[in-house]
């Protein structure tokens, strides 16, 4: 019986095939996986005939449309809105500087070389982002992760990421109406912030307390099909609204990424996305044609030159502009000379919408294959080239730099007006917003459900008006509430009308402005249901004093919200610090050494340790506790240096906190057990504290010397809220310290009472 396999099984097999193979050998070469992946693809393309060529292009292309999904959604489960927030002013600067810049700069280069204004656009707009894969590989090479301009990188690297999701909404805009329209373009940008904005509120409040109640049934499969699903269902609406589908993805990958299921998600989804990204790139090598390389090879060397030089100046000038010493601006400019990914995303876009030239996108892969090769050599001698320009630089122009640096740090600084300010913006817009998305999802269901459901009954279409306004104002009535009565900042407004009574002028009209704000919201939900000017008037009057005679209910469900959305936005950092507490506990065994107590353990003649140098055995280090002593007979070693050893029969004087004693025990004192018998003088060793007070001699003093004076063994020392156990011999007292101390007892008496009377 004969079978036939269906071409797209074929065609996967020989893109998964040949992407295997060329990964290999990518990865013995130590080169990005993307550029093996590009290359199997037009081994298997349709313009090298010496393999078996790919049939079904179509449904590759559609597979290759679902890994741009899962990539973007990848990206938006790494990125986090608050990573975008805590990048600072430096990174932010910088970053639009050089987008800026590098995108005017592309557009007219294109347009010297003959291009049309749709091509010289998208040029710029594929030249807006460097790759983090390439970047974070070449840093790990290199070892300077850790430098001070890797920081400034990464978050550069972070607003290209949002900038140029934004960018590929603004270009598909363009290209439909095929010309720039300033006013057209900025009406869609304000509609992309507010649906990201409100997406964002809704998605962080709805999302992350579904996962809490599902939680116990989730397992690592269910959470990947509930992942997928939201992440598609944000495609849908995306799409459905007029953005891309990649936006819905990395919408829904950025709220996932505030939850507490990030880390298991991103997981689970490795798989997924390594698969389709991996035929996206495919798909990407089986469109490069040689003969067209080469045909565009000047256009490719011109815009490599531009990638390479444009990206160097414009990084570093942005970075001096934010106030980065020369030095550090030369480092990151010399970082970001490349292209990636997202030109690839970019370029294809462009093909996709019929707008850019078939050359533009081969001109992509070669400007990022030489680029991808040249960024470790940029990286290695950004120091060198710092030097050279140092050298020829006049001193005076490096002094200003210098002096801009040093001065623009003050620019930085939020006096009050500015924090009151942003306050009262961040009050009246999430709210606003809210509001608004809350009228348009009850427009939705009166538009699409209920009236068709009213008018197949034949209700009056004015009733379904009154109460789908009636809704609109309930519903949205705590964010109103909110906006009109809440106080934001009330601590600084007071200090302002308190301190400046010219100031207060400008207080009332602040305050004004959230009733106005209020008005306008209010005036337009009206517009959706309702005409006329006097009902409009009577209606908002009757919600206005409305909203004052239910403060008291409207505050409590508004604290409520706040409450929840504000724990799902900062639950992920708060169980990320308990698990870093925890894991500080267990590593540094901070288990609260104030709780320790002194144990006896014995040598057991058939230990393994036994004969072993305290030196070698690290007990400390592995297990936190400490040695007080060692029982030989009639002999005491108090506080055993690391040359002591531990034999047969010794009694072992162990101190530590309950968990660290049975953690020891079970780890290394199996065969060992805890005596019982204390007939010997176990006074002669204690433990105990006292604080350094500010007449103290021991005051900068080191641990070293208090041993010196006791032979005793500090353990701990209390330092206002932070605890630090097992502190080094370096580690000097200072006033109020609380310290705890291992040793002979009458020695560390004779010691605090020295301490008391501030002699020795």
């Amino acid at each position: 019986m004969e079978h036939h396999l269906p071409k797209l099984i074929i065609d996967l097999a020989l893109i998964l095939g040949a992407g295997a193979i060329t990964t290999l050998i990518f990865k013995k070469i130590k080169q990005p996986l993307v550029l093996g992946y590009i290359i199997a693809g037009f081994l298997v393309g349709p313009h090298f005939s010496f393999v078996p060529n790919v049939a079904d292009k179509e449904s590759v292309k559609i597979w290759a449309d679902i890994g741009v999904i899962f990539l973007l959604f990848s990206l938006g489960l790494e990125f986090s809105f608050k990573k975008l927030i805590n990048v600072g002013g430096a990174a932010s600067i910088t970053a639009i500087v050089e987008i800026v810049a590098i995108m005017v700069l592309g557009y007219f280069v294109g347009q010297w070389m003959g291009w049309d204004m749709m091509n010289s656009i998208f040029l710029g707009g594929l030249l807006a982002s460097s790759s983090t894969t390439i970047i974070l590989r070449a840093f790990d090479e290199l070892g300077v992760k850790r430098k001070n301009y890797a920081r400034v990188v990464f978050g550069i690297l972070i607003v290209e990421d949002i900038v140029v999701i934004l960018l590929m909404v603004l270009l598909s805009t363009m290209a439909v109406s095929r010309q720039f329209d300033g006013i057209e373009m900025l009406m869609q940008f304000l509609k992309l912030i507010f649906f990201l904005a409100l997406w964002f509120i809704f998605g962080i409040f709805l999302i992350p307390t579904l996962l809490r109640r599902v939680k116990k049934i989730l397992d690592e499969e269910t959470l990947l099909i509930l992942s997928i699903g939201l992440c598609l269902g944000m495609v849908v609406l995306a799409t459905e609204i007029g953005f891309s589908a990649e936006l819905g993805a990395f919408v829904m990958g950025s709220i996932l990424a505030e939850t507490t299921s990030a880390e298991k998600i991103e997981h689970s989804l490795k798989p997924v996305k390594d698969l389709f990204g991996a035929v996206f790139f495919v798909s990407i090598g089986m469109m490069i044609e040689p003969a067209s390389m080469y045909e565009y090879r000047w256009e490719i060397f011109i815009v490599t030159l531009l990638t390479i030089f444009g990206k160097l100046i414009f990084t570093s000038l942005g970075a001096i502009l934010s106030g980065q010493p020369l030095k550090q601006s030369v480092q990151v400019g010399m970082s970001m000379a490349q292209i990636g990914e997202f030109a690839f995303i970019v370029a294809s876009l462009g093909m996709s919408l019929k707008v850019t030239g078939d050359f533009l996108f081969p001109i992509a892969v070669g400007v990022s294959a030489i680029t991808t090769f040249t960024t470790p050599y940029m990286i290695k001698y950004s120091d060198s080239f710092y030097q050279l320009i140092d050298r020829f630089m006049p001193q005076k122009m490096l002094k200003v730099i210098d002096r801009y640096s040093t001065g623009s740090q003050d620019i930085q600084k939020e006096n009050k007006w500015k924090t009151l300010t942003k306050a009262y913006l961040s009050l009246i817009l999430t709210n606003g917003i809210v509001s608004i998305g809350i009228l348009f999802f009850i427009v939705y269901l009166r538009v699409y459900f209920i009236l068709p459901f009213a008018q197949s009954r034949g209700w009056n279409s004015d009733l379904i008006d009154i109460g789908s306004f009636i809704l609109t104002i309930v519903v949205s009535g705590p964010f109103l509430w909110a906006i009109l009565v809440k106080k934001p900042a009330n601590e600084i407004f007071s200090s302002i009308w308190t301190e400046n009574r010219f100031a207060r002028g400008p207080l009332l009209v602040l305050e004004l402005s959230r009733f106005v704000v209020v008005v306008l919201l209010v005036g337009f939900i009206l517009n959706f249901f309702f005409s006329g000017l006097i009902t409009s008037i009577i209606v908002t009057l009757s919600v206005i004093i409305g909203l004052y005679l239910l403060s008291t209910k409207f505050n409590l469900f508004y604290s409520l919200i706040i409450k929840r959305f504000m724990f799902n936005l900062n639950e992920r950092d708060i169980r990320e610090q308990e698990k870093k507490q925890k894991k500080s506990i267990v590593q540094r065994n901070e288990f609260s050494l104030w709780d320790t107590h002194l144990t006896d353990f014995e040598v057991m003649p058939n230990a393994a340790y036994a004969g072993s140098k305290l030196s070698e055995l690290a007990w400390r280090e592995k297990y936190g506790i400490n040695l007080a002593y060692i029982k030989r007979g009639d002999v005491m070693i108090s506080i055993p240096t690391e040359e002591d050893k531990v034999f047969p029969f010794d009694k072992l004087g162990i101190i530590g906190t309950d968990e660290q004693l049975k953690n020891f025990e079970q780890q290394i004192l199996q065969e060992t057990i805890p005596v019982q018998d204390n007939s010997f003088k176990q006074e002669e060793v204690t433990l105990t504290k006292f604080t350094v007070s500010e007449e103290s001699f021991l005051q900068d003093k080191t641990v070293k010397y208090l041993r010196s004076l006791t032979n005793g063994l500090v353990v701990g020392i209390e330092r206002d809220d932070s605890k630090i156990v097992n502190p080094t011999s370096m580690s000097t007292f200072k006033a109020d310290d609380v310290v705890w101390i291992v040793g002979n007892k009458k020695a560390i008496t004779q010691l605090i009472e020295s301490l008391e009377t501030k002699s020795i």
